[in-house]
């Protein structure tokens, strides 16, 4: 039985990691700002401190939902709810005797550039101008400050991730049964997913396999149009028809409802090379496979 830590466990990602790690046998700690029984309270360092010890896996998922208006007050606290929690987790792990032997920090696959054609790796990409990639790089910074010589730190430069039941695939699932899941925008915006149950298979074989680091995309190997995403996904609910929503409309209901049409419009298109070549494998590489398996 090992020990794995996980910061900011309270959304569906942690939720879901906490389950599998635990069901594996392992010890699961989580630290959040909830007031929960168990939880590690951030503030409480020498706790923190005692959790990290002799641990295998940090996983760091700490920050304030993107699904929100990005005005200047929420913009301030998506990127400081991100630094402020792992510059501090930095410190207390160079304070450990014995540090986690890895550390997995969430980053956003934001970090590049918007594009509908060029397709992104790790190794070959233009880097992105966004509010959401400035917090990405900030994030990411935060991350690699200071040496660690035994801590290998992986940033997780994230896709969307599709979940059962919570998380992206929920309001857009139901847009699909209502016939109201057509093409969004003009359609050609890349949409780039991972299956959550990849999402961790990826951490564990990155930790099992022990000799990477630094960044790494988690992103399926096949990325697609946002209407061939939408048409996958009425398909997959039995909807043979749905109403498109031109780019005017959703930012009209963006703003109704609080969030930023963006999330929707940019274009993600994200592969990962790193783990091609170091030969993980995808349980659910297509589209289909992955929303059939989840719906």
């Amino acid at each position: 039985m090992a020990k794995i830590i996980l910061a900011g466990g309270s959304g569906f990602i942690g939720h879901y990691l906490h389950k599998k790690f635990t069901s594996e046998g392992h010890q699961v700690l989580i630290i959040s700002r909830n007031k929960e029984q168990g939880h590690i309270d951030w503030n409480d360092h020498k706790a923190l401190l005692d959790a990290l010890e002799g641990s295998w896996i940090l996983i760091n998922l700490a920050g304030k939902s993107v699904n929100c208006r990005h005005t200047e007050e929420n913009k301030k606290a998506i990127l400081e709810s991100r630094t402020r929690t792992t510059a501090p987790l930095n410190e207390l792990v160079r304070k450990c005797s014995q540090p986690p032997q890895f550390w997995f920090n969430a980053s956003g696959a934001a970090y590049y550039k918007s594009s509908e054609d060029k397709v992104m790796t790790e190794t070959d990409y233009e880097p992105g101008t966004s509010f959401m990639a400035e917090v990405s790089a900030q994030w990411e910074q935060a991350l690699f400050a200071h040496e660690l010589y035994h801590t290998k730190r992986i940033a997780m430069r994230t896709a969307i991730v599709l979940g059962k039941g919570d998380g992206p695939l929920k309001p857009l699932s139901t847009l699909a049964k209502t016939g109201l899941g057509g093409t969004q925008g003009s359609g050609r915006q890349m949409v780039s997913w991972i299956h959550i149950e990849d999402y961790y298979q990826i951490i564990r074989f990155l930790a099992e396999k022990g000799d990477i680091d630094g960044p790494v995309n988690f992103s399926a190997p096949e990325p697609v149009t946002n209407t061939v995403f939408m048409k996958t996904l009425r398909q997959t609910v039995g909807m043979p028809l749905g109403l498109p929503a031109p780019e005017f409309a959703i930012r009209i209901g963006a703003s109704i409802i609080g969030t930023e049409a963006d999330l929707l419009l940019d274009s993600s298109y994200v592969t990962s090379e790193r783990l091609h070549n170091a030969g993980f494998t995808f349980r659910h590489g297509t589209l289909a496979d992955a929303l059939k398996d989840l719906l």
